[in-house]
């Protein structure tokens, strides 16, 4: 009887030391006098609630100053072991390819290291997306092991918190500025406008204020794609013929489409990165999509036109790009402008614009990465300011620029 009741008494002692809440206490109090700030957001963590302790997501192997190497810094497989749905979700997603889609442009490794790997710059956002197991080794040599849990850029840690992850300010940091703008133009909105009224207390909170988790999250899902992707380039082309010119004049401006109108390499780096949508079919979808976000606000008939109207002013906005990449294509193309040697074509290549070695150039990246955007973006955003005069009025001024500089190198080249 003896020897049972110590048995016993092992066994729960040994499942008492070992259990999550009490190895998080161990940690605790460590990192109390270490990292308090930590500890205080886990404490506020509906994972501290229901007993989730720093071993699962961190390992067990780490037990002092002398081995914080063997801390395991999670990854969203690590999410996924409770989280597996939603998870699932963000890997078929456009945020998952961040990562992939900021290491293919043509020029990034030219680019300052802490401003990509490093989290600075680039980096800072597109950490993320998803990392090979090779990436992550490299990351971890150079010392910027950290970033790679991805769920963490808008749950942020400890906290992990749903409630944060809900409000629009959680997409701020990475949705505003330069090309990515998309939060100055929701908070500027009605939209936006609305829901900041809410936030404040001004407007009660049943009052109708899309986030933008309403838009491009429905139900939770963590897939945030839209109809147009990022680009505002699809397929297939359109029937209109100006149009179909001009769309194919930008994707020869990506590299997607060489100077003789056929595919390269780089479209399969497009397809991968999953930033535009191939077919009627996947555009489609997310339109359907979206039309049943406005739908809970708007009337169908007015969803239509509203987004129709975006689908307008990217025509009329590919017009004008279009005009100018075909300016500077045919100043290399007459030998005025000497083609940069890292362009597979002599054609103007959007995607290695950090680095053009001309104003010219250099004009025609920032008018199609901000003033083509602005355009388009602000237009589906419900900003007329951005619009207009971030948008449109920008891109008629840049290619009148274009042309002025064309002409000052083609009357150079005459003398």
């Amino acid at each position: 009887m003896r020897n049972r009741l110590r048995l016993a008494l092992f066994i729960f002692l040994g499942t008492f030391l070992l259990s999550p809440t009490t190895n998080a206490q161990i940690c605790v109090e460590c990192h109390k006098r270490v990292t308090p700030g930590i500890v205080n957001d886990w404490q506020l963590s509906k994972h501290s609630k229901n007993k989730i302790g720093c071993a699962e997501c961190h390992g067990s192997e780490h037990k002092s100053r002398q081995d914080v190497a063997k801390a395991k810094i999670p990854t969203p497989d690590t999410c996924a072991t409770c989280h597996d749905k939603r998870v699932k979700e963000f890997k078929s997603g456009k945020h998952a390819h961040a990562w992939t889609a900021m290491k293919a442009m043509p020029t990034a490794h030219w680019q300052p290291m802490s401003l990509m790997e490093g989290m600075k710059g680039c980096g800072g956002c597109h950490k993320i997306g998803m990392k090979t197991e090779a990436e992550i080794k490299e990351l971890k040599k150079s010392g910027a092991g950290f970033g790679l849990a991805s769920c963490d850029a808008c749950h942020t840690r400890h906290t992990f918190s749903v409630v944060e992850a809900k409000q629009p300010q959680a997409c701020q940091t990475c949705h505003m500025g330069f090309d990515h703008p998309q939060w100055e133009m929701y908070s500027g909105s009605k939209h936006g406008v609305r829901f900041l009224l809410k936030q404040n207390k001004t407007l009660p909170a049943t009052a109708s204020a899309p986030t933008c988790q309403t838009c491009h999250m429905q139900e939770g899902s963590h897939e945030v794609r839209t109809a147009w992707g990022f680009l505002a380039v699809r397929l297939p082309m359109p029937e209109d013929k100006q149009w179909a010119a001009d769309r194919a004049t930008i994707l020869q401006g990506l590299g997607v489409l060489d100077p003789d109108g056929k595919p390269t390499g780089r479209l399969e780096a497009v397809k991968a990165a999953d930033l535009a949508r191939l077919t009627q079919e996947s555009w489609q979808k997310e339109r359907d999509k979206m039309l049943k976000a406005c739908n809970q606000c708007h009337s169908i008939n007015f969803a239509k036109a509203e987004l129709e109207k975006g689908d307008q002013i990217i025509k009329d906005a590919d017009r004008v790009m279009a005009e100018a990449i075909r300016i500077v294509a045919d100043l290399y193309k007459d030998g005025i402008l000497p083609k940069p040697k890292n362009y597979a074509y002599p054609f103007p290549d959007l995607l290695t614009f950090h680095d053009a070695p001309t104003t010219i150039e250099q004009k025609l990246f920032v008018m199609f990465l901000e003033h083509r955007m602005r355009t388009f973006q602000g237009t589906f955003h419900a900003n007329p300011d951005y619009a207009l005069w971030y948008g449109w009025s920008k891109m008629q001024q840049s290619l009148t620029e274009i042309k002025e500089k064309a002409a000052d190198l083609r009357a150079k080249t005459k003398k």
